[in-house]
């Protein structure tokens, strides 16, 4: 039984962030598509959908400039706390907010990719990221850091605790080395 709650949890884990986010994305969609059918705007049923899909990409940085703004920026900040500080929402909103910092915004976390070695004696290695290299709030020994290792074809992956001495820095650009990753192997790095 415990099994089937933990698996059931990690499943959330993997599916509710990805929901969300195609959720709000058809929600925005389909709330610009009325607009423009409400005002008789029918170019074509095969141009439509990317004249409202181009509008939902404005609106959507049109919504990251106004959160940068100074004006405007208090505004989003208490919003911001109101949802950080709400039961059950908070657990939800903040989970979604950090994975997303973490590939894009101003506090990019997959930004030191390491080649890990899982096996000294038959040399397995696996690509990851260094996500905090202090741990010691964690009362984790000195000497170890975090390594996040995507999972190929998907949102998830594995956080490992490894000894410094198992990790090798690479001089990859961070975005070619989670592509290769994701792809599963596939994809051509770009020559830079």
């Amino acid at each position: 039984m415990k099994k089937i709650l933990i698996y059931f949890v990690q499943g959330l884990v993997i599916t509710v962030p990805v929901a969300i986010t195609a959720y709000v994305l058809y929600r925005v969609i389909s709330l610009i598509g009325s607009f423009v059918h409400i005002f008789g705007t029918i170019v074509s049923p095969f141009v439509d959908p990317f004249i409202v899909i181009s509008i939902a990409l404005a609106l959507i940085f049109l919504m990251g400039l106004l959160g940068s703004s100074i004006i405007l920026r208090p505004l989003f900040n208490m919003f911001d706390y109101t949802l950080e500080h709400t039961p059950v929402v908070k657990t939800i909103y903040s989970s979604i907010k950090d994975f997303l910092s973490a590939f894009v915004g101003s506090k990019k976390r997959f930004n030191k990719p390491v080649l890990v070695t899982i096996n000294k004696e038959n040399s397995i290695q696996q690509l990851g990221f260094i996500t905090q290299e202090d741990l010691s709030e964690l009362n984790i020994a000195k000497g170890t850091i975090a390594v996040y290792v995507p999972l190929s074809y998907s949102f998830s992956g594995n956080l490992l605790i490894v000894p410094v001495g198992h990790i090798t820095p690479l001089e990859s650009s961070s975005a070619e080395v989670m592509k290769f990753i994701i792809s599963g192997g596939v994809t051509d790095l770009d020559d830079e």
